[in-house]
């Protein structure tokens, strides 16, 4: 018989640094297989093998845990605005949950059952019906009998809570991230307030998700960290940044960048960029650390070649990735030889290549939040009319 994994408590209460994987959405839009908008993960079901190739991808590169591409799959996203799709959620959630388990029986690595935020909360919805979308989601998880749960990509915490408290019911571990940064969901209750809040609810990992840089993510997480302690709660903690550089965002994240979603390969980190995040992460003492949109394979092979020493392990892509640029004494130029060391590559400064490109750019500020009548979201397909509106309020903000 196969030896028994250890669950993701048992790994994190013995110390041990958890990886988790990139960010699916974008990496797949960037393929064809995801269409930016809604943002859906229709391709579970539609094109399995092109999911399946990237968990395989994020395994080879040092990921423990496979999470089902089940973000955005709840119902009254997958039929929000005209989207029409030909497999129902329920389909697509166990087609990801199949996806997810097959590659994670290729190694060391655990299954993670995700859901995220909902248009519903957004059109104000009680959380009766809002808890009730969870729950869909939930059956599917519970039948696929994944190892944990994820409630990740929340900007408000109340609805996260209402996610925790679902997901709590089913006695597997729960974890909760939001993207947030240092200022707080977008209705201003602080990361530490949002992560005691998650704690009380029953989350036992809890951190932030998507929307910011990693330095910044971690900034938002050590609030989090201090806020639990000094309540006297105990949790684990969890990072799962943008591969982005965001130094000019504001309480909303990139998605009010003006680059957003198409013009943001300007701000990519580099693996070396990576190398620094992993370890400042590893210092603030989070221990479950991955990705979100933009973080590609080997951004997460960084982490894990950063943090080997303490894993005990290289993963197995680092065969084709030479430590710190080390592969590049094999080149046939020797000047492209000459930048074989660690020095080179850490203090470098990444040109864009762009002469007229600024250094940052000015967020957009609508002010738009749960509440607002312009979240109010609807089945049908946005009107021409409706977007000649927003056409027009763009040119003034």
């Amino acid at each position: 018989m196969a030896p028994v994994k250890k669950g993701i408590l048992e790994r994190l209460n013995a110390g041990e640094v958890v990886i988790g994987d990139g960010g699916f959405v974008f990496a797949l839009e960037k393929r064809g297989y995801v269409k930016a908008g809604p943002w859906t993960p229709e391709a579970a079901a539609e094109h399995p093998e092109a999911v399946r190739q990237l968990h395989r991808e994020f395994l080879r590169a040092g990921s423990n845990v496979m999470q089902t591409f089940t973000f955005y799959a709840s119902d009254d996203k997958l039929e929000n605005r005209g989207n029409k799709l030909t497999f129902t959620g329920a389909q697509i959630n166990e087609a990801a949950c199949d996806l997810a388990r097959e590659v994670a029986n290729e190694g060391n690595a655990l299954v993670a059952g995700g859901v995220s935020q909902t248009p519903s909360y957004l059109s104000c919805k009680s959380d009766t019906e809002v808890k009730a979308i969870f729950k869909k989601q939930l059956d599917v998880f519970v039948k696929k009998d994944v190892d944990f749960l994820i409630a990740e990509y929340f900007e408000h915490v109340e609805e996260a809570v209402w996610a925790v408290e679902v997901l709590k019911e089913t006695g597997k571990p729960v974890a909760a991230s939001l993207c947030i940064g240092p200022e707080g969901d977008m209705h201003g209750v602080s990361p530490g307030e949002c992560a005691v809040r998650l704690v009380k609810a029953g989350a036992q990992i809890v951190g932030v998700n998507c929307h910011f840089d990693p330095l910044t993510c971690v900034k938002a997480v050590k609030m989090m960290k201090e806020a639990v302690e000094k309540a006297g709660l105990k949790a684990h903690y969890m990072v799962q940044p943008l591969a982005y550089h965001t130094p000019d965002c504001n309480c909303q994240g990139f998605i009010d960048l003006p680059e957003f979603p198409f013009g943001l390969e300007p701000r990519i980190l580099t693996r070396w960029d990576m190398h620094k995040y992993a370890r400042e992460a590893y210092n603030a003492g989070i221990r479950y650390i991955g990705g979100c949109c933009g973080f590609e394979p080997y951004h997460i092979r960084a982490v894990a070649e950063e943090l080997a020493a303490e894993r005990g392990t290289m993963p197995p892509g680092s065969e084709k990735h030479g430590m710190w640029g080390a592969g590049l004494e094999m080149h046939t130029k020797p000047w492209v030889r000459a930048r074989a060391r660690r020095d080179y590559w850490e203090n470098l400064k990444p040109a864009s290549g762009r002469p007229h490109c600024a250094s940052l750019s000015v967020p957009d500020g609508w002010g738009v939040t749960k509440g607002h009548a312009d979240l109010v979201q609807q089945k049908e397909a946005t009107t021409k009319d409706q977007l000649k509106q927003l056409f027009d309020r763009s040119k003034t903000q």
